[in-house]
């Protein structure tokens, strides 16, 4: 009775799937999309860039695209650092970089794209707002907070007996896997003296 009951529910669902196939098409009818707004939207992947590339400028950032069918299509940006630090082909929508970025100096950088008509400078598209963000290399040397760190410990203490402790930062971003680790080493009085990964 099982095989039947299996048999019956795999016959019915390609019946099934037929009349949502009807469905559709019936709801997609030229009458019908004829009153509906067709939607437009900006298309681009997440633009990023990763700090002091040591290739000749400019370095190609991303692309931005809208789905607007148009010849007289023009891309533009704005914001602080458009068309200085950062320009876009007018055409084509791709965004170079005309600078070295330093992470450290700034990590994001927040722009708008628009689309116009070159014909008449008319909007095609709602303007939107995008980030480029900097990816962080390694490049930072760990600094101490401060020149020098005093410590004392009494004669006789056993061994093992915390003295002091030092603290030393890194600028580089700290969620990238080891760019901002710091370890500490003990370079004169090892003989005496030893230290930890939290200084």
């Amino acid at each position: 009775m099982s095989h039947l009951i299996l048999l019956f529910s795999l016959f019915l669902a390609p019946a099934f799937a037929d009349k949502g196939g009807e469905r559709t098409k019936q709801n997609l009818s030229p009458n019908d999309v004829s009153h509906k707004r067709l939607k437009r939207d900006w298309i681009w992947n997440q633009m990023h860039i990763k700090e002091e590339i040591d290739t000749p400028l400019p370095h190609h950032v991303g692309k931005i695209t809208s789905s607007v069918k148009n010849n007289n299509a023009k891309y533009i940006i704005e914001g602080e650092y458009a068309n200085t630090i950062f320009k876009v082909e007018e055409s084509t929508g791709d965004v170079y970089a005309f600078e070295r970025l330093d992470r450290e100096k700034k990590a994001e950088y927040e722009l708008t794209a628009l689309i116009i008509d070159r014909t008449n400078n008319k909007s095609l598209e709602r303007p939107s707002k995008f980030i480029i963000k900097v990816h962080d290399i390694n490049d930072n040397a760990p600094v101490f907070v401060q020149k020098a760190f005093n410590g004392s410990v009494p004669e006789m203490s056993p061994i093992g007996t915390s003295v002091t402790k030092v603290t030393a930062v890194d600028a580089d971003d700290p969620t990238v896997s080891h760019h901002a680790t710091v370890t500490y080493q003990v370079i004169k009085g090892d003989e005496y003296f030893t230290i930890d990964d939290s200084g």
